[in-house]
Order: structure tokens, then C-alpha cells, then sequence
């Protein structure tokens, strides 16, 4: 798959002001995959305690269970460039809001740990293709110009749908009167928590419904009359839509679907800008982000505070995560995107690092934990600063870069690579924290802290500046 409609050697082709609002609706469509990726991503984590008591499991098979989307995130991404080529972009959205749907009734009314398992794995595909479809059908409906800011749509509806997950597990467990199991219209409340999932995937569907196919796909078969007219929808009154056509027709021709073959080389085995994106998708994990999204009610309960507390702080941390990236979709296409990453990498580093001490002075077993007051309101900034930083930075600037510094030639390739690359480390991340944690909190925040700083050398010497630069010239 493509990533992008070609554009002629200049960033500067604006949308008419009449055309913009139409184009940012579209943007806003399609990046509710993405809100439904951070949904599904997050909401886990109001219901990961209440897995472990229902099942009866320890943290290797809970690990196992939260996990397990991953493996699906991984197999999503994979499929989706090849699926998009081939059916088209649209139709891979409706086969994910389609899975997120059946994933989501099915979450919320196991038989046992088996099936849920297998449900998650189900939803794990949806987030994989909306993971790789979003970034890239936005990248080709969007005018060059406003290109960076309107790639970031999809980061800020991750966003999003991780503080909304949020925000329903907090009321969920309010009206079940703060017990995660507490019964509500006969189902624990942590199947609705899962549940409820199931109204944004009937949404996405809908709204799929609602936006034009990419003008590139059109044009790959034969569609030149509907490709005009998306273009002129996106572009407006002032473009040339016959030079627009010729010139992606040019671009097609001159390309062949690229294959992982056309990804290796060099004496590492892959061209060199695929290891770069590998080592954007791999860091962007390693920091720990998704401990926070996935296990901060556990997090914060095993440091000795009342789940309907914990609850809470997972919230607000969702909320530092929106404000985050509205600041880098502000930044990303005035200061560049290695200025923001570098930004970020020093600020979590710092974060983790007071983290990783304040975690040090936790004491107790068991449901006798506690934590000083001050070291205990160190690590709630501090998770928060995290947060922060992260958002600013490296949750938009990744997935900018991944969708602007490969060749035309080996783009799809190579960002399905990247893709799931960045699965494999989540799901790396999410397997091994709870026996972190249980052998030493700190000392897993130290590993954290470790990774955010390597990110900083990784970035001045590998990761090149994409800003303002027309997609042929990546090269």
C-alpha cells in the first residue's frame, strides 16, 4: 500500500478555505480508528483486577491475557497494506470496525479465560489495521501543506479514546459503588467496561460509509472520473485535476508493489531507513508508555492507593495525554519533528528516573502497601510529567516520521514492518511488566529510564528531519 497521493515538487498547495472544513471532517472519520485503537488498547485496565480474581490467575497467565491483543496488533498491521491494495482503504476501515465490534460483545461475555483471550486477539487486529490504514489514507487525502497536522488526527484520537476508556471504567465503577466485580443489570462490572466498546466500532462503520477512497487507490484501478472528483473535494477549485491524475498516474507507473524483499540490504540485512523506523516504533515502547495505559489502576493499587483513587489517576493521566498532543500537533510542523522527539526523550528520562526513586520507598505485601506522602505524591507528578513529555513528542512524532521517511518504492513494506515491529515491543513491554513489578518496581522504572535516555543518541545520529520536505525527496 502506498501511503500517500503524489504530490509535485512543493509543499505549498493548499486546500481552498471552502474545502478545508470538508477535508478535516474526512481526517477526523478515518482517525476514529484510531480512537478506537487507543479504546481498545486502554480499557483493559480497568478490568485487569478483576480478571485476575474472577479467573484465578498470577501475574504470568494475567500478563498472558492483557498481552494477547498484541499478538493480534502485530498480525493487523501486517495484513493491512497488502488487504488496503488490494480492496481498497475504506473497505480494511469496515473490516476493522467490524472486528472491534465482535471483539467488544464478545470481551464483555466470556465463557472462560480461553475465549477471552481469543477475543482480544480478535479486537488486537482491529488496532493493527487502524493502526497502519488511518496514518496512511490520511497522508492521502490530505493537502501537502496542512499534511503534518492532519497525520497528528490520528495520535489525537488515540488519545482520545484512551481518556474516554478512562473516564467510562471510572463511572462504570462508581455506579457498581467502587467494586470491579460489583454486579449491574447482571453483568460484573468489568464486562461492561469492555463491553461498551461496541458503540464507537458501530460509529467507525458508519462513518466509513460517509468518506471518499483514497484518490491514489482509484487511480490504481482505473477510477480516474471518482479520483477527480475526491481531488477536487480535498484540493479545491484551484488544482488542475488532469495534471493532478497524470501526475499519480506517473508516480504508479514508475512504482511496483513493494514486497519484504525490497527492504533488505546493506549489511545488516535491511536498508538502513528501515532499521530507522524499526528503532522509532521499538523506542517509542521500551519507554513504558503503555505500562501507564494498559496497568496504572494495578500500578497505583500495588503502591498502596484505594481502587476508586487509582481509577482516577489513570484518568488524569489520560487527560495529560490529550494536552500533550495538542501541543505537538502545534509544534510538529513549526519547530520539526527530531526538535520535538529530542524535547520529549530528555523529559522522560528525567520523569522515569524520579519515578524509579519514589517507587524505591514503597513497603508492605500484599494488601498491607504503602508510601511515604511525599515520595508517594513524587510519583504521581512524576507519572504524569512522563506522560507529558511522551505526548509532545514521540506519540505524534513517530507516527508523522512513519508515514513520511520511506521511499515511495518500499513504503508500504516498510511501514508494515515498522508496525509491527512496535507491536512486538508493546507486547514485550505489557508481558514482562507484572513480574517487573513484582520483583522490583523501581528497578523496572530504572529500565524504563535507561531506554528514554539511549533514545537521545539513536535520534541526533539515525532519525532524519522530514519537515517540510516533499515525500519524493525521501529518498
Amino acid at each position: 500500500m502506498s501511503s500517500t497521493v503524489q504530490s509535485p515538487p512543493t509543499e505549498g498547495r493548499k486546500a481552498g478555505p471552502e474545502k478545508l472544513g470538508h477535508v478535516i471532517f474526512i481526517t477526523a472519520a478515518a482517525a476514529m480508528g484510531g480512537f478506537l485503537f487507543g479504546y481498545d488498547s486502554s480499557v483493559i485496565n480497568g478490568a485487569v483486577e478483576a480478571i485476575r480474581g474472577r479467573f484465578g490467575v498470577g501475574p504470568a497467565t494475567l500478563a498472558q491475557v492483557i498481552a494477547a491483543a498484541l499478538i493480534g496488533c502485530a498480525l493487523g498491521a501486517a495484513m493491512a497494506g497488502r488487504l488496503a491494495d488490494r480492496l481498497g482503504r475504506i473497505r480494511v476501515m469496515q473490516i476493522a470496525a467490524a472486528l472491534f465490534t465482535v471483539s467488544a460483545v464478545g470481551s464483555a461475555l466470556p465463557f472462560g479465560l480461553w475465549d477471552l483471550t481469543m477475543w482480544r486477539i480478535l479486537g488486537g487486529g482491529a488496532i493493527g489495521m487502524a493502526s497502519v490504514i488511518g496514518p496512511a489514507y490520511i497522508a492521502e487525502v490530505a493537502p501537502p501543506a496542512y499534511r503534518g497536522r492532519l497525520a497528528s488526527f490520528q495520535q489525537a484520537a488515540i488519545v482520545i479514546g484512551i481518556a474516554v476508556s478512562q473516564l467510562v471504567n471510572w463511572g462504570i465503577l462508581g455506579l457498581a459503588d467502587g467494586d470491579q466485580r460489583g454486579t449491574l443489570a447482571g453483568l460484573e462490572a468489568w464486562q461492561w467496561m469492555l463491553g461498551v466498546m461496541v458503540l464507537p466500532a458501530v460509529l467507525y462503520g458508519l462513518l466509513s460509509y460517509r468518506i471518499p477512497e483514497s484518490p491514489r487507490f482509484l487511480i490504481s484501478v482505473g477510477r480516474l472520473d471518482a479520483a477527480k472528483q475526491v481531488l477536487a473535494e480535498v484540493e479545491g477549485g484551484q488544482v488542475d485535476l488532469d495534471v493532478r491524475v497524470t501526475e499519480i498516474e506517473t508516480a504508479l507507473r514508475s512504482e511496483r508493489k513493494s514486497t519484504f524483499k525490497d527492504l533488505t540490504g546493506g549489511r545488516a540485512g535491511l536498508l538502513p531507513v528501515v532499521w530507522i523506523g524499526i528503532g522509532l516504533s521499538v523506542f517509542q515502547q521500551l519507554v513504558g508508555i503503555n505500562v501507564i495505559f494498559y496497568y496504572s489502576s494495578s500500578l497505583w493499587q500495588s503502591v498502596g492507593i484505594d481502587p476508586s483513587s487509582s481509577f482516577f489517576y489513570s484518568f488524569t493521566t489520560s487527560i495529560i495525554n490529550i494536552v500533550g498532543t495538542v501541543i505537538a500537533m502545534a509544534f510538529v510542523d513549526r519547530i520539526g519533528r527530531k526538535p520535538l522527539a529530542l524535547i520529549g526523550s530528555a523529559g522522560m528520562a528525567v520523569s522515569l528516573g524520579v519515578a524509579a526513586w519514589a517507587f524505591s520507598y514503597k513497603t508492605g505485601t500484599g494488601t498491607d502497601i504503602a508510601m511515604p506522602d511525599l515520595q508517594g505524591t513524587v510519583a504521581l507528578v512524576a507519572a504524569h510529567s512522563f506522560v507529558l513529555f511522551f505526548a509532545l513528542s514521540w506519540g505524534v512524532v513517530v507516527w508523522v516520521l512513519l508515514g513520511e521517511m520511506f521511499p515511495n518504492r518500499i513504503r508500504a513494506a516498510a511501514l508494515g514492518v515498522a508496525a509491527s515491529a512496535q507491536w512486538v515491543a508493546n507486547w514485550l513491554i505489557t508481558v514482562t511488566f507484572p513480574n517487573l513489578s513484582d520483583w522490583n518496581l523501581s528497578g523496572a522504572y530504572l529500565i524504563y529510564t535507561a531506554f528514554a535516555a539511549l533514545s537521545i543518541p539513536f535520534i541526533l545520529k539515525w532519525v532524519p528531519e522530514t519537515k517540510g520536505k516533499a515525500l519524493e525527496e525521501m529518498g
